[in-house]
C-alpha cells in the first residue's frame, strides 16, 4: 500500500488507495491500520538493532512525535496524486 523512501532530505513516497473500494472496510481504517502495524515492526526492530532498550518506550516515543506532527507539522506535505484505474 505504500512505498516510502528519503532522497534529496525529502521524503518521498507513493501510496497505493482504493484498496478497499469495494469492501465493507474503511480505507481510512485500512491505512490506520497499517501504519500501527508499522510503528510496532519498527519499536521492535530499533530494539534489535541496539538502537533503543524497549519496544514499549520505542513505541510511545513514535505515538508521541506522530501525534504532534499531525498537529503542527515541521514542514509542508507537496505533490500530487495521480488516479490509476482499477
Amino acid at each position: 500500500m505504500a512505498r516510502v523512501w528519503v532522497a534529496k532530505r525529502g521524503l518521498h513516497c507513493v501510496l497505493n488507495v482504493g484498496t478497499y473500494r469495494d469492501s465493507e472496510f474503511r480505507e481510512a481504517r485500512a491505512w490506520g491500520v497499517m501504519l500501527a502495524d508499522m510503528a510496532r515492526h519498527l519499536s521492535d526492530a530499533l530494539v534489535a538493532a541496539g538502537l533503543e532498550t524497549s519496544s514499549a518506550s520505542a513505541l510511545d516515543e513514535i505515538r508521541d512525535t506522530m501525534a504532534r506532527e499531525l498537529r503542527s507539522p515541521t514542514s509542508e506535505a507537496t505533490g500530487g496524486f495521480k488516479q490509476t484505474k482499477q
